[in-house]
């Protein structure tokens, strides 16, 4: 096996174990302890807008209500790469693992994503495809949507989670009513 084959397959396993830990302690993407689920597209009561800038959100926070599904259209209006993920605290700091691992292994590439070596075969049926339902990751000038059903209370938020972007702000507040 190539050194970067051997790499790019510990990374595949690094990112498995580590979304398999996270939802051994009520972490990880989309799952256990997230105060949501995906949402149905058919429930969703309203759509909410948010911008992606380099380092912040507009809006900085929101207000939903326990057992409402919300559609949320994000657009990356920035020039990096940026992520809109919805969970706790918990989450984003696992989150943050990962996507340094992805930083590291030129995934994440600034401005741009190299999209083969997110689809690329890493074995037993695993990619670095990032499809979590509570999760996008965007290009500069992308825009894609999230419909998640906030499920109750509890210490939500939605961040970025590139490396260094949650430290330096891009976090906002979800106050569940």
């Amino acid at each position: 096996m190539s050194a970067s084959r051997f790499a790019l397959a510990t990374l595949a396993m690094s990112l498995s174990l580590s979304a398999m830990g996270a939802d051994s302690h009520h972490s990880g993407h989309g799952h256990g302890g997230s105060g949501g689920e995906p949402g149905e597209a058919s429930a969703v009561s309203r759509t909410i807008n948010i911008d992606m800038h380099d380092n912040y959100f507009e809006p900085e926070s929101i207000d939903v209500k326990a057992g409402e599904t919300v559609r949320f259209v994000v657009s990356n209006k920035g020039s990096l790469v940026h992520e809109f993920n919805v969970g706790t605290p918990d989450m984003h700091e696992a989150r943050q693992v990962e996507m340094k691992m992805l930083v590291e292994h030129g995934v994440i590439q600034g401005g741009a994503l190299n999209h083969a070596m997110m689809e690329m075969d890493m074995g037993g049926g695993h990619s670095m495809k990032q499809d979590d339902p509570n999760s996008v990751l965007l290009e500069p000038g992308d825009s894609r949507e999230v419909v998640w059903k906030f499920t109750g209370a509890g210490d939500i938020e939605f961040a970025c989670n590139v490396p260094g972007h949650y430290q330096a702000g891009m976090y906002g507040d979800v106050n569940v009513n």
